[in-house]
């Protein structure tokens, strides 16, 4: 007998799961060549939500500050994923660009529902005719959309949780990893492993290739206890992210020499918060690397410019941007909290807080509430 979300979750009911956002410490753009990238869990999150819907041919969403909604037949679900993989097959083949795959910004949580689906071991749950129960989807997210905090990663992984939950089909966080990762590839193209390894397994992560590790620091260390660390969104990007892989891999894709250069960035980061070295230095040389590959826009540039006046050190957390002046995420380390303070009061249209990082990663239930 095929499993109903209606018999888990009653009419009217809302069942949730979520899962927190990522700021990447070193290797964005060069963990697609193969180098290793750290990251921390964010917490941040997002949160998917379902509520049954009886009468009802398929699946709402209602997906706040991202779209006005969209109605999927639950008929079409099969087909809608076929056409989203096709689509995809043609990005490969540089027949149609990235941010063309997804036609909507909704179909990437109902191509992971599809895809959990028909993945499933469990006899009848994805075979030919067996659906999802009809309702609604949405979401709630305090992660900025496109800004490199994993927005679209963590809804992915929110979603999976959610479903494997209300249809019974458990999974292994490794196997969550790898869905996660591979549904991520319709909105940004060609990734590497770090967002979905962050925002599945929660806390420190280091990814290289399909390798995933968790370095193992000092709990009270000033990243993992918010002390030194920042964020600040330093605008929303123009560029996609997917734009910004392309972009870079069309100018530098080759050049093993640069890509080894982040390499060792990431090797020296993670061996300095291993043993609680300063890592001002490496921050900055990772900065001037990502100036190199032209993400970082002339804006951000000044601002990282004046935290390093001020005695802290800086660098883009994301894609970044090949267009305009806006280059979202930006991770500040600043061991004096004045200073900080100081700083952000010259730009007051820019959001900040102290990095807290999320022990956990993607997981069954509300979000939690933020943190004071």
């Amino acid at each position: 007998m095929t499993t109903n979300v209606t018999t888990l979750t009653p009419a009217g009911n809302i069942a949730r799961a979520h899962a927190p956002g990522k700021l990447i410490l070193s290797g964005e753009h060069a963990v697609i060549y193969g180098a290793p990238a750290l990251a921390v869990a964010v917490r941040r999150y997002a949160e998917v939500w379902f509520r049954p819907v009886r009468i009802s041919a398929g699946l709402s969403t209602v997906f706040r500050d991202i779209s006005q909604g969209e109605f999927y037949p639950l008929k079409l679900l099969s087909g809608f994923k076929r056409s989203l993989d096709r689509r995809f097959e043609q990005f490969l083949k540089g027949r149609l660009p990235v941010h063309k795959i997804l036609q909507r910004p909704d179909d990437l949580a109902v191509y992971t529902l599809v895809s959990l689906m028909q993945h499933s071991p469990v006899p009848g749950v994805g075979a030919i005719g067996a659906r999802p129960a009809p309702g609604q989807l949405g979401s709630t997210s305090a992660l900025p959309v496109g800004a490199g905090m994993g927005s679209s990663s963590a809804t992915i992984a929110a979603t999976f949780v959610l479903f494997e939950n209300l249809l019974e089909l458990p999974q292994t966080e490794r196997e969550r990893f790898e869905r996660v990762r591979a549904c991520d590839r319709l909105q940004h193209g060609k990734v590497g492993a770090i967002d979905a390894a962050a925002v599945v397994y929660g806390g420190l992560v280091r990814a290289q290739g399909d390798a995933v590790a968790h370095p193992a620091i000092e709990p009270h260390h000033g990243l993992l206890t918010g002390c030194g660390w920042y964020w600040v969104l330093h605008g929303l990007p123009d560029a996609t992210t997917g734009e910004c892989v392309s972009t870079v891999r069309a100018a530098h894709g080759n050049d093993a020499g640069l890509w080894q250069g982040f390499s060792d960035c990431t090797t020296a980061l993670q061996a300095a918060l291993v043993c609680g070295a300063d890592v001002s230095d490496i921050l900055r040389e990772n900065h001037a690397l990502l100036v190199k590959i032209g993400v970082v826009p002339d804006a951000t540039q000044a601002f990282i410019a004046r935290v390093k006046a001020a005695g802290g050190a800086a660098k883009i957390c994301g894609a970044g941007s090949v267009r305009g002046e806006r280059g979202g995420m930006v991770l500040v380390h600043q061991p004096d909290a004045d200073a900080m303070a100081a700083l952000m009061a010259d730009s007051p249209g820019l959001r900040w807080a102290p990095l807290q990082v999320a022990r956990c990663g993607a997981a069954w239930g509300p979000a939690p509430r933020p943190a004071p």
